[in-house]
């Protein structure tokens, strides 16, 4: 899985809302140069973001976009999936039972990569906006010394 664009920026620009909006709508212009991300874009984002209850939106002179939930109840996981990012590594269809081979059997990694997309899924979830905010973001594993050793002995 390689998130695109769409689930990058949408991550972005509520982080930026979480950071620069103390309960006053953030214009999606201001967002756009802070975050160096075009408007008619970000437009895009924030309909995806808004029918997912996850903004909501203020007209009018000094209107914007609010948080819906508070930062520390708001998932990255739910702003990926917000902005239709799956979070999924095999090129299995969703609930089809069928496999990703020609038979429509499992290819022999299926596994791996189905357990690989469900931790990255996890590591989203467990990452709530407030945790990026405060820097409480993990950024790297903590190196496992019965997996050095192996890989060291390839």
């Amino acid at each position: 899985m390689m998130l695109t664009t769409k689930g990058r920026y949408a991550v972005m620009a509520m982080v930026d809302i979480a950071m620069h909006g103390n309960n006053t709508p953030v214009s999606v212009a201001d967002i756009a140069a802070r975050q160096d991300i075009t408007v008619p874009y970000l437009e895009q984002i924030f309909a995806q973001l808004r029918r997912s209850g996850l903004v909501k939106s203020v007209r009018g002179p000094g209107g914007g976009y609010l948080l819906v939930r508070p930062v520390d109840e708001t998932r990255v996981s739910d702003i990926v999936l917000a902005v239709d990012e799956p979070i999924k590594m095999t090129r299995c269809r969703e609930g089809g039972g069928a496999g990703c081979l020609s038979d429509k059997s499992r290819c022999l990694t299926h596994d791996l990569w189905e357990g690989l997309g469900q931790q990255i899924y996890q590591y989203l979830r467990a990452v709530t906006l407030a945790d990026i905010c405060a820097r409480r973001v993990p950024v790297a594993l903590q190196q496992d010394s019965a997996f050095r050793i192996r890989a060291e002995g390839c």
